[in-house]
């Protein structure tokens, strides 16, 4: 009879510790879904507050009560500008943002790398060769596709070019059917450092009229956001936000490794083709139709790992909305700091995030051990 005593007094401790354990992921859990619950509302709030801010009298009230039918108090200039200037590109800048940041918490759980970002596979050099191609090249070489495309010439152009340079670098990391991570990024690093010396090219070759747009596209911006825009890229956003969240799980085991993650019956070699093909199509149609906003893909994971944990599950999500609220307040504050002009959205989103990202890793560098 001792022997059993024993041998219970011994397995309570574990069992307490198994408790405590079970008790922590439920507080996680919970903490998670609290924090979803609050990024919903506040990307609503956010999306009333842009299509409210600015040069009109109309207040979130009188948007909402316009909106659910029960009084029609605006008047007509108002409802042009509320829906059709300002809601358009308060959606717009959701998508983009929620874009950008998904894309980020993917690529960041698929190299396990917290520096990575939707620029490593490629996107956003291709996209900004393409579209510098089309500014320069536009009258002369690249006559008969602005001429298919019209006014989304340069969307489209921007679209291919990273279209071309993902599958190119996707074409560099994969043998025998297997893709290597590290080798999809250096290649990644030696595919950018080559558009960027044939971008450079172009620019060299750039009149004055063709800096200038090359330059406010390449600072981002939402000022051309329009329905049809919306009905362009929304699609191809919205594709891959029914895909990606379904990898949660399999990022989660991929975070030990892809040897254990193959051992825990993930299957490896799809994850990566899915993930790959899904930030490229995410991140393509955002800077196709946005040009180059940084830091949104790089922050907003790291913000939300440090509130809610590495759980994919509730990352993906939490990331969606926080980075289109986020990419929405940046664009409220690049059209009315200067009103009435209007700053590139991109210097927004650096001159914020670089420093908040400086903070971070200097918050964190002795367990990283930077």
């Amino acid at each position: 009879m001792a022997l059993p005593q024993a041998m219970t007094e011994r397995r309570r401790p574990f069992q307490m510790e198994e408790m405590r354990d079970i008790s922590q992921a439920g507080d996680r859990t919970r903490l998670a879904l609290l924090a979803i619950a609050v990024l919903a509302a506040g990307s609503v709030f956010s999306m009333l507050f842009s299509v409210t801010t600015g040069a009109s009298d109309a207040s979130i009230l009188d948007v909402i009560r316009n909106m659910t039918g029960t009084e029609t108090a605006l008047s007509a200039r108002d409802r042009i500008i509320i829906f059709d200037i300002r809601l358009p590109r308060a959606i717009l800048g959701f998508l983009i943002g929620a874009s950008l940041a998904v894309s980020g918490t993917v690529m960041q759980g698929l190299f396990r790398n917290p520096l990575a970002d939707p620029g490593l596979v490629g996107v956003s050099s291709g996209a900004s060769f393409g579209a510098v191609a089309m500014i320069v090249l536009g009258g002369g070489l690249a006559a008969p596709l602005q001429a298919f495309f019209g006014i989304y010439a340069l969307p489209a152009a921007a679209f291919g070019g990273g279209l071309a340079t993902t599958l190119l670098l996707y074409g560099i990391a994969t043998r025998h059917g297997q893709t290597s991570v590290a080798t999809m990024l250096l290649a990644g690093i030696a595919l950018g450092a080559l558009a960027l010396a044939l971008t450079g090219l172009l620019i060299y070759l750039a009149n004055d009229q063709q800096l200038r747009d090359l330059t406010f596209w390449s600072m981002g911006s939402l000022a051309g956001a329009t329905w049809t825009k919306i009905a362009t890229a929304g699609p191809i956003i919205l594709l891959s936000f029914t895909v990606l969240p379904f990898l949660a799980r399999g990022l989660n085991a991929i975070t030990l490794g892809e040897a254990a993650a193959f051992h825990m019956g993930v299957p490896v070699q799809r994850l990566k083709n899915v993930a790959i093909v899904g930030v490229a199509a995410a991140t393509g149609a955002s800077v196709a139709v946005s040009g180059g906003i940084g830091f949104v893909g790089i922050v907003v994971p790291h913000v939300l790992r440090m509130a809610i944990g590495p759980d994919h599950r509730f990352l993906l999500p939490a990331a969606a909305l926080l980075g289109g609220s986020l990419l929405i307040f940046a664009d409220v504050l690049a059209r009315t700091l200067v009103d009435p002009a209007e700053l590139p959205i991109g210097i927004i989103t650096a001159a914020v995030g670089g420093p908040f990202f400086l903070w971070i890793l200097l918050k964190q560098r002795s367990r990283l051990a930077l």
